[in-house]
């Protein structure tokens, strides 16, 4: 089948976001609510495990401020939204950069007429501040982010959203995720999907993709081949995406 469009998910796969991002913009708006709360990196990688800002949130609060339970519903936009005007200042800094080979595959794709398209769970704001940053929003015909959806990933809803917006089917879309819980939203929705892991994602079970690399590399810098069967490139481009629709 012919590859029509790429579909990218952002936290994790279009830039490393979750360490250096989001955990510091979650302790910030912490220490804004004079609440003595810190995420560190090795209870961040916990919470990852819930997808969702607000879902995080509320989860751990129940796993360790259970006293806090009935102020949920107040306390959990309160938080999130001055999360996210610190996550939006990190973005606007430009201390977040995209991952390599991103910027290079999807201006190649906008360049071939190759549709592009957003699917996160990650909030609007989120999304749009990093892609106005590193890439032009106008590329991308459909963003889906956020609320959107009424189940987030692992559900598929996010994907099948997607591929209703712009009216292709599955085997003419590649996905690129970087966790498990996005590959399983994914492959339920009929989608082949391309894995960027990193440190909080590098243990998950894989096995449903069809390519899983450290990252989409470039022709300096070549990625590492985890699971897959590519010869004779050492980076991610149009063509290498084209033989993955056919051969996997």
């Amino acid at each position: 089948m012919m590859l029509k469009a790429l579909i990218f998910d952002v936290d994790g796969t279009l830039a490393e976001t979750e360490r250096d991002g989001h955990r510091i913009a979650f302790n910030r708006a912490f220490a804004e609510g004079n609440l003595n709360w810190n995420w560190s990196e090795t209870l961040y990688g916990e919470l990852l495990e819930i997808s969702g800002g607000k879902e995080r949130i509320r989860y751990y609060l129940q796993q360790y401020h259970p006293d806090l339970i009935k102020d949920l519903d107040s306390l959990i936009p309160q938080l999130h939204q001055a999360k996210t005007n610190h996550y939006g200042q990190l973005l606007s800094s430009g201390e977040i950069q995209l991952r390599l080979g991103v910027k290079r595959l999807i201006e190649e794709a906008y360049q071939e007429g190759i549709r592009l398209a957003i699917a996160t769970t990650s909030a609007l704001p989120n999304a749009l501040a990093l892609i106005e940053k590193h890439l032009n929003p106008q590329w991308f015909e459909v963003i889906a982010a956020g609320d959107i959806v009424p189940n987030k990933k692992p559900a598929p809803d996010i994907y099948k959203y997607v591929l209703n917006e712009m009216k292709l089917s599955p085997d003419e879309c590649l996905v690129f995720e970087d966790s498990f819980h996005g590959l399983q939203a994914a492959s339920e929705a009929g989608l082949k999907t391309v894995i960027t892991l990193h440190d909080y994602t590098k243990n998950q079970d894989f096995s449903l993709a069809s390519l899983v690399l450290n990252h989409l590399g470039e022709p300096n810098n070549h990625f590492k081949m985890i699971k897959g069967d590519i010869n004779n490139k050492g980076y991610l481009d149009l063509e290498l995406c084209q033989k993955l629709m056919i051969n996997y």
